[in-house]
């Protein structure tokens, strides 16, 4: 079994019983320890993973680590862990800042079971950053996200270039973080030096409004544009198709329809959610040109949930009953979560051999 099945397998736990673990102790041990299981590390093994790490010196009286991972008899990674309801922070991380000086630790980790921040000494040596140069959550894993914790798996572990991987993680997630202010409000200096590349002439206050709101726009357009190139015919291309029926005819015409990367991830919520009850097998995205329909057995009668996410500043997310939708508005993805209730409801609803 890979990285990949391993981690969605724990991607479904979390999904299930994260509302439940309320404290450190829970969530370590249903689900850090089968994560670091997860990367290939006998969690049973106290030379490999030691549990409740004690440094001898430089830190405070009865001071302890959640977990050190060793190779070799010294300490490379430090994990701290806190409760699945906490939303981690700088200051959740003092132990690791302390640690991490007096040990042989390049690397450490904060996380609650759900998200995961990892740290390196990038900016001083034996100095542990402010900032974590990698974060990923159990909620919406990322092909990309896979491909990073390779590298810190049992079996490929290189402390050095991971380090170095480090240094470069940091300064693309800082560029991630222009690109998007850039992108969702471009800055005067990105907009005159866009327009000088395309306008010939004075560029006014008004032409530079004007290249503003039109920037926005493209760039938007642009990125929609790749997605889609990339994820669109393979989620749509085997799907089959009853041309009887409108509202599939809606859903396979195709030729102007965008299947953005944040209705991917929340096809994934819904069906990691859905999983419980059902193989998630059966739970199926069918895209639309106003929505994205997730479907039961892809059937168009059978609709779990629509994600209405094409909206510039609102996105809704559909439940339903019988035959009517309820939109409800979310800020975020992970908002999708409090609608479980509903979607068991409606997989009871559509399937007689699910027990009432």
């Amino acid at each position: 079994m890979d990285l990949a099945t391993r981690l969605s397998e724990l991607q479904k736990r979390t999904i299930e019983h994260r509302e439940v673990l309320l404290t450190e102790e829970a969530a370590k041990t249903a689900l850090v320890m089968p994560f670091l299981q997860a990367l290939g590390y006998d969690v049973f093994n106290p030379s490999e993973v030691v549990p409740e790490f004690i440094a001898d010196v430089g830190t405070k009286k009865g001071e302890k680590v959640d977990y050190a991972i060793c190779k070799g008899g010294k300490v490379t990674i430090l994990v701290e862990c806190k409760p699945s309801s906490l939303e981690l922070n700088i200051n959740h991380a003092g132990q690791l800042f302390r640690y991490f000086s007096v040990t042989d630790a390049r690397l450490a980790v904060l996380t609650n079971g759900v998200v995961y921040q990892f740290y390196a000494d990038i900016e001083k040596p034996n100095k542990m950053d402010e900032k974590p140069f990698f974060t990923f959550t159990m909620d919406a894993i990322k092909p990309t996200d896979v491909k990073t914790l390779e590298k810190f798996a049992k079996s490929s572990f290189d402390i050095d270039k991971i380090v170095q991987e480090a240094g470069n993680l940091k300064l693309q997630s800082l560029i991630r973080i222009e690109l998007a202010k850039e992108f969702s409000e471009p800055s005067e200096e990105f907009v005159g030096m866009m327009a000088r590349r395309i306008h010939e002439g004075r560029l006014t206050p008004a032409i530079k409004d004007h290249f503003a709101k039109l920037l926005a726009n493209s760039i938007a357009t642009f990125i929609r544009d790749l997605v889609t190139e990339r994820l669109s015919s393979a989620l749509n291309a085997s799907a089959p198709r009853d041309p009887d029926i409108e509202e599939e005819t809606a859903l396979t015409d195709n030729s102007e329809i965008i299947t953005t990367a944040e209705e991917i991830s929340g096809f994934h919520i819904v069906q990691a959610i859905a999983s419980k009850w059902v193989h998630p097998k059966r739970i199926i995205l069918r895209d639309a040109k106003s929505y994205a329909a997730i479907l039961l057995d892809d059937n168009n009668r059978k609709s779990i949930a629509r994600m209405h996410f094409n909206g510039v500043t609102t996105k809704y997310f559909g439940t339903f009953s019988g035959k009517d939708e309820e939109r409800h508005t979310i800020a975020d993805l992970t908002d999708i979560y409090q609608f479980g209730p509903q979607i068991e409801a409606r997989l009871r609803e559509l399937d007689d051999s699910l027990t009432r």
